[in-house]
């Protein structure tokens, strides 16, 4: 694994020994980033079900003002935190070590992109996406990687507005619903 553009281009990325993490493929991520174009640039970011940090280092490296990354297993958030100094990030983010639906991440405004890369097998997706519905800033963008077989119900919070296929993955595009009356989530 590597970062695909940016000025941290070409740095490999540490990547698991254990089980239970399933890493963004290169490709599908450049697929993403590629899609985000300019709309990374001082963006305000939450990488949720973080992994490897490879997505949200990417925003980082493509102009992301802060990215937010949640990851619940320890060990996966200790090696979030040897990429971001394997590619010398000294500030610009922070570390959320706990579980997507309650850990306590917000930000003034909402985030302006939610990236999450949940496990394919999750059974409360609904629910993740409300949770992240109300963390999205009013003209933010939520994308959510998942199996193609496996389309997710929409909240009434959100609006699919773009689904793209690459192999047995699916980048699944929101933004927040025109009727949704809850303000972001702030700190």
């Amino acid at each position: 694994m590597r970062v695909i553009a940016g000025r941290f281009k070409g740095r490999r990325l540490k990547t698991p020994t254990w089980d239970g993490v399933r890493p963004t493929s290169d490709k599908l991520r450049e697929t993403l980033f590629n899609i985000l174009g300019s709309r990374v640039v001082g963006a305000r970011v939450l990488d949720g079900y973080a992994g490897t940090g490879a997505i949200g280092l990417e925003a980082i490296s493509r102009g992301a003002a802060h990215v937010t990354f949640v990851e619940r297993d320890r060990r996966t958030a200790a090696l979030i935190e040897e990429n971001l100094t394997m590619c010398g990030v000294e500030e610009g983010y922070t570390i959320a070590c706990g579980d997507f639906l309650t850990s306590r991440v917000a930000v003034a405004g909402g985030f302006d992109l939610i990236l999450l890369d949940p496990p394919y097998d999750i059974g409360n997706i609904d629910r993740v996406l409300d949770r992240a519905a109300g963390l999205l800033a009013t003209d933010g963008l939520l994308v959510l990687e998942r199996a193609t077989r496996q389309a997710p119900d929409v909240p009434a919070t959100l609006e699919r507005i773009r689904d793209v296929k690459s192999g047995d993955s699916t980048l699944t595009m929101f933004i927040r619903s025109r009727g949704a009356s809850h303000p972001p989530e702030t700190l």
